[in-house]
């Protein structure tokens, strides 16, 4: 299978002791990936690299085969990314936003602009103005950005943060719906394990910084009644291991 990201000895270390070691993972064409983790694991510092916005002190992520630090346009062409919070103008409608954006990409039209607040759940929202959105609406507004140019590669961190359960199915059926029609590949960070379970077909679990366990959602479920057993189980038998290691 073709191997659309790769990361190799990712390592970032910061001053209180947080960041990232030694990660190792490949991501294949149509993955729907998920990045497991509580808050502070690593996983945001993870994409932050992944996306260009920090160095790492050591390893390299490359994104169809281009090397995100050394050939930063290259690998980044192709990927589309929410990383964090969703930014927008406030005093813009959410069409218009869109709209701006869309002047970087000359493939797309208003057309594409109303596919994707349709698809995000955005359309009868789209004359209005995001300093009066939810958290929830803002969310689907950036991911909606996210997705504009048919990305064949989504980075998203935490994406289903500040959204009602309507939001959250209607952005799983998204995700599912690009994944299995365009063969679009996602990175999904999250802690939210029951959404990480519905939405994600391989999940990699991140502890303190470490890589603790890749597998693909069918065989731990094969395993453990729920993903929730799988990810305690590996924490505390990894965590017994560090523990004896110190």
């Amino acid at each position: 299978m073709e191997k659309i990201i790769e990361i190799e000895n990712l390592t970032k270390s910061y001053g209180n002791g947080r960041g990232i070691q030694d990660i190792n993972l490949d991501i294949v064409r149509g993955d729907i990936f998920g990045f497991l983790g509580p808050n502070g694991a690593g996983k945001t510092t993870a994409m932050k690299i992944m996306t260009g916005l920090i160095r790492p002190d050591r390893g390299d992520v490359k994104i169809f085969g281009h090397s995100v630090t050394e050939e930063y346009e290259l690998a980044m062409e192709k990927v589309g990314c929410l990383i964090e919070i969703a930014e927008s103008y406030a005093y813009l409608s959410a069409f218009d936003n869109l709209k701006q954006l869309a002047r970087y990409y000359p493939e797309v039209d208003h057309q594409r602009i109303e596919e994707v607040l349709e698809l995000t759940g955005m359309s009868k929202y789209k004359h209005e103005k995001p300093k009066k959105f939810s958290l929830g609406m803002k969310q689907r507004l950036g991911l909606s950005a996210a997705i504009l140019s048919r990305p064949q590669v989504v980075i998203l961190d935490e994406p289903l943060n500040g959204l009602d359960v309507e939001g959250m199915i209607d952005i799983r059926r998204m995700i599912h719906h690009l994944a299995e029609q365009e063969q679009t590949t996602f990175f999904i960070s999250s802690h939210l394990i029951h959404d990480v379970e519905l939405t994600c077909n391989r999940i990699g679990v991140i502890y303190n910084g470490k890589m603790l366990n890749v597998e693909s959602t069918q065989t731990i479920l094969n395993n453990y009644a729920t993903l929730e057993n799988y990810f305690v189980s590996e924490v505390e038998r990894n965590g017994r291991v560090s523990s004896c290691a110190r």
